[in-house]
């Protein structure tokens, strides 16, 4: 399991979710990718994006107007 990191700040809706759905095609089964935007409404569209794609959202944290998010890709 590998986890990549993607820096999205400053970058707002759709694209941090249409970026780190192309980097998600690009990752194997358990491999974790963690997202920094500082889009407010990403946190909804990434629980989203895991309702519509199977990949897991494991977490979603804000500190200082920065919204990390982790997935973790499916099998």
């Amino acid at each position: 399991m590998t986890t990549i990191k993607m820096d999205l700040k400053g970058l707002n809706c759709p694209l941090p979710v249409l970026r780190a759905n192309k980097k998600m095609k690009e990752l194997i089964a358990g491999d974790i990718l963690e997202i920094d935007v500082t889009d407010p409404a990403a946190p909804k569209d990434f629980e989203t994006y895991s309702e519509t794609t199977g990949n897991a959202l494991i977490s979603s944290i804000e500190s200082d107007g920065v919204f990390t998010i982790s997935l973790e890709k499916s099998a």
